[in-house]
């Protein structure tokens, strides 16, 4: 075995001395740039001052809205983007209808449909004179040499750069993933979450969503139940001097200053031009082009929902957090967030892919438990049916019974085939081969209408194993917290310590018990019993034995290894028909919800014999999961 691991390790090694010093070349990158300056595309497509810019209900409100902002009484307009088709026809509604700058901070950017569609959106703005930047995590993020290639040669109006690159490329193969971790480990696993699009400085949206099928119900397996917030008004000041800080951090490099793109641009005897998007499902992506043009869609969907609102405030972590956490500001995002849970006085309503509580998290749920009048808490997070994420979804379940008991959390865990997420899906297929609906869903009114007739139907196509049952999946991904019905917080940030220490987060406070109470009934659809379960104490069968149980089980929870007892405190509930929802601590609980199973339909397969395995030995990881 030590051979074999000196085998490996050796070459390794040689591979971090190699790729830490292999920067780009000044000459180099001078070289590149002046290729690029003489291949650049000619003079914008537009010669008028707007650029040929789109007419937008959106963006004049947002106009508007600064227009009758003071300091002392800011004017914003805020939608909440929960459904999927409104938020990719928004985006692309405001794309088009730019005037001058649209700058967009991403995590993921993939190539399939939804990254296409906006990527090329974005490039058409930019040929008609629009300036665009573009700044993205380069771990998730455009694993496409051609590609960046081709975005480079757009000329000035277009310019890209990468958070972060792993040895100053855009390609990461599995050696540098490796040899990142292993030099370099603290700034290699701190990444750029943040989500952003804002144009003219006036308008933006953040949230959970990155550029990917997925988060927009594109994808024909497993899809995500995700959240943004457009906001127009003073707020987008505060978006724009956030993306400058990004922007001009030393870790967001442009194109030519990175190895394997600038070697690519060297090497080119023929400049690529923009190919044409080639999209999986055309149909589907000329629906929503249609819909983020169409007066009458957008007044249905995006104007007529939007609030006009007071106090709005935009919060982002500095980069590179990391680097200088004992900053002030450098974990501002983060730190306003655990103010305003701790400020809470009657509900705390929290949802969250991922159940795993930093420790200042932990101080702060524990003390307001311990108030004479504790707030009441309710978390919607993933089951292990429903995460892609196992291994964390292993620290959530090895700490139930501290949620339980010492915070007082009523966790609600999601269900793979929650027919609320599943009427999503179907109305952002609308009128595609992928689904099919009645022509009385085309706008939000008539939707609801017909909402509670759908959510009986559970057809849907079959899926991949672990799970017993088959059709599409869902998993969780919206991060937001309502307190007090008075404000809420949409954005990127997991509530968990990798969200705490290491990544960069972002999001939106709305100060407005409007906008609170619309955020709110989001939020406890996904914990309705048809679409996620209860997670409650282990009933008793056997009092001695229970009691016998629990204690084996104290101890081998608090155990840093080896936490390997398979009966837990808690476990998951469903709902019997017939009965009324209700809390865990109600007298009727027993006779109306029965257990399901700490893992309900999960089959046994290795993602299950993992996250046994990673709840038993797992817990150093916690921290950066």
């Amino acid at each position: 075995m030590s051979g074999l691991l000196r085998h490996f390790t050796l070459p390794l090694l040689l591979t971090v001395l190699l790729l830490q010093g292999c920067s780009v070349s000044r000459a180099n990158i001078r070289r590149a740039d002046a290729v690029l300056a003489a291949d650049a595309e000619p003079a914008p497509t537009c010669q008028r001052a707007d650029h040929c810019a789109q007419p937008s209900p959106l963006l004049e409100a947002a106009r508007q809205a600064l227009a009758e902002s003071t300091p002392q009484h800011p004017v914003h307009v805020v939608t909440l983007l929960g459904d999927s088709e409104p938020a990719l026809a928004a985006r692309i509604n405001l794309i088009r209808a730019a005037r001058k700058s649209i700058d967009v901070q991403t995590y993921i950017w993939d190539q399939d449909d939804a990254g296409q569609l906006v990527l090329n959106e974005l490039v058409q703005a930019a040929r008609r004179g629009v300036q665009v930047r573009i700044l993205a995590d380069q771990l998730f993020s455009f694993d496409n040499l051609n590609l960046l290639d081709e975005l480079a040669r757009l000329g000035p109006n277009l310019q890209v750069r990468l958070y972060n690159p792993t040895f100053h490329k855009a390609h990461t193969p599995p050696l540098d993933f490796a040899a990142g971790i292993l030099c370099c480990f603290m700034q290699f696993n701190q990444r750029m979450h943040n989500k952003l699009l804002l144009v003219d400085d006036s308008i933006g949206i953040t949230g959970g969503r990155n550029y990917e099928d997925r988060y927009f119900n594109w994808d024909d397996n497993f899809d995500y139940v995700d959240r943004d917030v457009m906001v127009g008004g003073p707020a987008a000041k505060q978006m724009a001097a956030s993306f400058a800080l990004f922007w001009r951090h030393k870790r967001a490099v442009p194109l030519t200053h990175l190895r394997d793109v600038n070697q690519r641009i060297l090497s080119d005897h023929a400049a690529p031009s923009w190919p044409a998007p080639h999209y999986r499902r055309p149909r589907r992506v000329a629906q929503v082009e249609e819909a983020a043009e169409d007066p009458a869609w957008l007044h249905a969907w995006l104007v007529e929902p939007t609030l006009h609102v007071g106090k709005v405030e935009y919060f982002s972590d500095l980069p590179a957090k990391t680097d200088s956490p004992d900053k002030k500001r450098a974990l501002e995002f983060t730190q306003h967030i655990m103010r305003m849970v701790a400020s809470a006085k009657h509900e705390v309503l929290l949802q969250t892919p991922y159940l795993v509580m930093s420790s200042k998290a932990q101080h702060i749920f524990r003390t307001l438990h311990g108030e004479p009048e504790r707030p009441r808490v309710i978390v919607s997070t993933n089951s292990l049916a429903s995460t892609d994420a196992f291994a964390v979804y292993a620290m959530s379940y090895k700490h139930r019974k501290r949620y339980l008991k010492k915070f007082g959390f009523e966790i609600h865990e999601l269900k793979p085939h929650a027919p609320g997420p599943a009427l999503d899906y179907t109305l952002a297929n609308l009128g595609t081969n992928a689904a099919i609906l009645p022509v009385e869903t085309a706008s939000p009114a008539n939707a609801e209408k017909v909402r509670f007739h759908l959510l009986g139907s559970r057809r849907s196509n079959n899926r991949p194993a672990p799970l017993l049952s088959a059709g599409r999946r869902f998993g969780l991904h919206a991060k937001s917290i309502v307190i007090d019905d008075s404000f809420g917080m949409v954005g990127s940030h997991n509530f968990d310590p990798r969200s705490d220490h290491y990544n960069t987060e972002a999001g939106v406070i709305v100060y407005d018990k409007t906008f609170a109470n619309e955020l709110r009934r989001a939020i406890l659809r996904d914990t309705q019993p048809e679409n996620s379960w209860l997670i409650a104490p282990r009933r008793a069968v056997i009092p001695v034995l229970t009691n016998i149980n629990q204690a084996i089980g104290d101890i081998s929870e608090h155990l840093p290894l080896f936490d390997l007892w398979p009966f837990r405190y808690a476990t998951s509930y469903d709902l019997k028909p017939g009965c009324a929802p209700m809390r865990a601590s109600n007298p009727g609980f027993a006779a109306c919800y029965r257990p399901v199973g700490d893992f309900p339909d999960v089959a046994l397969s290795p993602k299950l014999i993992i996250t046994r395995l990673v709840t038993a030995f797992g817990v150093g990881a916690k921290g950066i999961l």
